[in-house]
């Protein structure tokens, strides 16, 4: 009996760090979400931050064309979770935990979740907040955060392939439409999140 309680903990000890180790304190399995985000590579070639009335919940304009935010969105999407809705009922919950830039009184469902400072408060309040510095804990499937030299933010996410000197690159859209690139030590880092 002890020896069969023995194995079972000593199995348990070997085996679980590796079931575990990409799977997300949500459930998000990191490298689903990043295959999720690479089907949106060659679909959405274009950059548009126009304001648009969408459904609610599960909004979206057209697959062609999107934002930052939208390679987020869509690939969380995947895995059955919708920021449009999850980012709306947090912001009306903890109205005074979001920034207030943009001089609204209340939430607004058609765009709160494609702003990135709303997306890093959302992942502050809801994922593991990371390590900026710490290169090998950059994680398929992690959320990070950038500010622009103009102060423009921007969210990627952290791809399983990495730059010839060993950097993960990162599916974004930065103008051009959804791509994997190497810009994760580009631009100054403000947030890394393991949701």
């Amino acid at each position: 009996m002890i020896k069969k309680c023995f194995a079972l903990w000593l199995s348990l000890m070997i085996f679980a760090p590796l079931l575990t180790a990409n799977a997300n304190i949500t459930g998000i399995d990191g490298r689903q979400l990043v295959n999720d985000a690479k089907k949106q590579i060659g679909v959405t070639l274009f950059y548009d931050s126009g304001y648009r009335r969408l459904a609610y919940p599960m909004g979206d304009i057209e697959q062609h064309k999107g934002v930052c935010t939208d390679v987020v969105i869509r690939a969380l999407r995947h895995q059955n979770r919708d920021l449009q809705q999850l980012v709306h009922q947090d912001m009306k919950k903890a109205w005074k935990a979001y920034p207030k830039i943009w001089g609204l009184k209340s939430t607004d469902r058609n765009i709160d979740h494609r702003r990135v400072p709303n997306l890093e408060t959302f992942f502050k309040r809801h994922a593991k907040v990371r390590s900026l510095t710490e290169i090998d804990d950059f994680l398929a499937g992690d959320i990070v955060t950038w500010r622009l030299p103009n102060n423009a933010p921007h969210i990627g996410i952290v791809s399983d392939k990495k730059s010839r000197s060993g950097v993960p690159l990162i599916i974004h859209n930065i103008g051009f439409g959804t791509q994997e690139e190497d810009i994760l030590l580009k631009y100054k880092m403000l947030g890394h999140y393991r949701y």
